[in-house]
């Protein structure tokens, strides 16, 4: 108890026995006890509370990073609807595709079409010839 040994408690009997006197060290020893008792109570309740403001700690902590995951997502939400901005997205794509074809205000020529034969045609060797 307390780190002492036996002869210790026994010194301190002796002692309260000869300042206290029999008829005083029954009711000391009740007050001592009680002393002891109300510590032992105080300290647990201050352990008790130590505990609980640690663990209100804790919730607090994972309260304040399940708030800032839904900031997070709630921002995020509002970046991907928000119409101004889909609409300056929109309007940049168009401009895009229109610098990327030709303004020209003259239509292409269509293909010309080939006819195909089945004439043979001389070869450059006898037409030479021939001249």
């Amino acid at each position: 108890m307390f780190g002492l040994g036996f002869t210790e408690i026994l010194i301190i009997i002796i002692v309260a026995i000869l300042f206290l006197g029999p008829d005083k060290l029954p009711s000391a020893m009740v007050e001592v006890a009680k002393f002891f008792r109300s510590a032992k109570k105080t300290i647990h309740n201050v352990k008790e509370s130590i505990e609980q403001e640690m663990h209100v700690a804790d919730i607090k902590d994972e309260a304040l990073s399940y708030k800032q995951e839904l900031l997070k997502a709630s921002q995020e939400l509002q970046s991907t609807t928000d119409l101004t901005q889909i609409g300056s997205e929109i309007s940049r794509i168009k401009e895009d595709i229109a610098s990327d074809t030709p303004k020209s205000d003259t239509p292409k020529p269509a293909p010309v079409q080939e006819t195909i034969t089945f004439e043979k045609k001389s070869s450059l060797k006898e037409e030479q010839h021939n001249v």
